[in-house]
């Protein structure tokens, strides 16, 4: 059903923003939240935390001339409730039949929709090179992306379409300028913004490894090869390639202190091997994504930072609040960075979480293969990103 379709409620219904609810959640706050998506919709995915108890009751469940007595015992009457819905129709409409049934209610506006688009920058505080490294969060997908910037210059790693201009609102802010839009690779979870970001006047940059796989727009955008290097302020961003995940799989060392490994390595398992080349180049990809990691990401000194692509409900933030960790932390924490080939392969292939929801579509789009508008775009991208190994944290067992 559309929002204008759901029957108007007599009671005055409250709402609350996402950026609210989600202050509350990072404040420590109780919330119960009942969610009334389809439970197929929520099961993918859905608002949570440990202060976080979540109920699935579907809509149309409300939608009864006489609620059945047994919905209304799945609600808790002893607090405050906080409904969801995808776009915010359904919510009002079930925030609204609970009020009149004297529930403490209210609902989220524009619903996991509005989740989606909550995008938080947090400065990370233990980068020790040259200007200001920043670090974008999603917590809808888990996405992160990184903004350095010095001496009025800027480059972006791993931005996402839906928020194009809040990258650039951000430079203005700030007084300086993007000159690069970086991509580790060709992303399975999310819409790329490299080339929005492009047609804006910015250099984008593309791993040259990924080009093979089918890539329309190569011409138009740099081509980077691994010890390629790419300078703001005095800011040195070099290329590196870590392929295993994909095999375009391309990190970026920012100014010695930072590498921005895409979905390579994150802070709490490593990648999962299967998105390009299927259940049946898994194997390989995994022992090349091994080579990678030993090679490439551990021989660096202990103390660089490892900042991935995303995070999964399992990571631990650091102190600052960014999704980073030193290499050194990590090789002590995570077993899989320290086993021999054989056992890393057995480990990774073994309890692999479900890929990406659309994830054809989405590499295809960001190939250049599939056109969407931004709606589409934007729908396409709901939802977990399962770009690790596994849905539970490798580090710390």
């Amino acid at each position: 059903m559309n929002a204008e379709d759901f029957p108007t409620p007599d009671a005055d219904v409250e709402s609350v923003t996402p950026e609210r609810l989600k202050e509350r959640i990072d404040g420590g706050e109780s919330v119960t939240i009942l969610d009334a998506r389809m439970g197929s919709d929520y099961e993918e995915w859905h608002i949570d935390g440990e202060n976080v108890e979540s109920i699935n009751v579907p809509y149309f469940h409300f939608l009864e001339e006489e609620l059945d007595e047994d919905v209304l015992d799945d609600v808790p009457a002893d607090r405050e409730i906080t409904v969801v819905c995808a776009k915010g129709g359904a919510s009002e409409f079930v925030a609204g039949t609970l009020t009149e049934q004297g529930y403490d209610v209210h609902h989220v506006e524009d619903g996991m929709n509005g989740w989606a688009r909550i995008y938080e920058t947090v400065e990370v505080t233990e980068y020790e090179g040259s200007g200001t490294l920043m670090q974008y969060q999603r917590p809808s997908s888990g996405c992160l992306g990184y903004l350095v910037y010095d001496d009025e210059e800027a480059a972006v790693i791993d931005p996402l379409r839906a928020f194009a201009d809040r990258y650039l609102d951000d430079a203005e802010e700030l007084g300086v300028d993007i000159e690069y839009a970086l991509d580790t690779h060709i992303h399975a979870d999310h819409i790329s913004g490299v080339r929005e970001l492009a047609e804006t006047g910015v250099e984008g940059v593309i791993p040259a490894a990924a080009v093979d796989r089918g890539v329309t727009y190569a011409e138009e955008l740099t081509n980077a090869e691994d010890g390629d290097e790419f300078h703001v302020g005095d800011v040195t961003i070099e290329t590196v390639a870590t392929p295993g995940h994909t095999t375009g799989m391309t990190s970026y060392l920012v100014d010695e202190s930072l590498l921005a490994t895409g979905d390579g390595l994150f802070v709490e398992s490593v990648a999962r091997p299967d998105l390009e080349e299927g259940d049946e180049g898994a194997p390989d990809a995994a022992r090349l994504l091994y080579e990678s990691l030993q090679e490439r990401v551990l021989a660096l000194p202990d103390e660089t930072l490892v900042g991935g692509a995303h995070f999964s409900d399992a990571a631990e933030p650091a102190p600052d609040g960014t999704y980073t960790a030193p290499i050194g932390q990590l090789v002590a924490e995570m077993d899989a960075l320290t086993m021999d080939e054989d056992d890393f392969v057995e480990t990774i292939l073994a309890d692999m979480p479900p890929r990406p929801a659309n994830y054809e579509e989405i590499i295809a789009t960001n190939l250049g293969q599939n056109a969407v508008d931004d709606e589409a775009a934007f729908t396409l991208e709901l939802g977990p990103n399962n770009c690790a190994a596994s849905q539970e944290s490798l580090a710390g067992d």
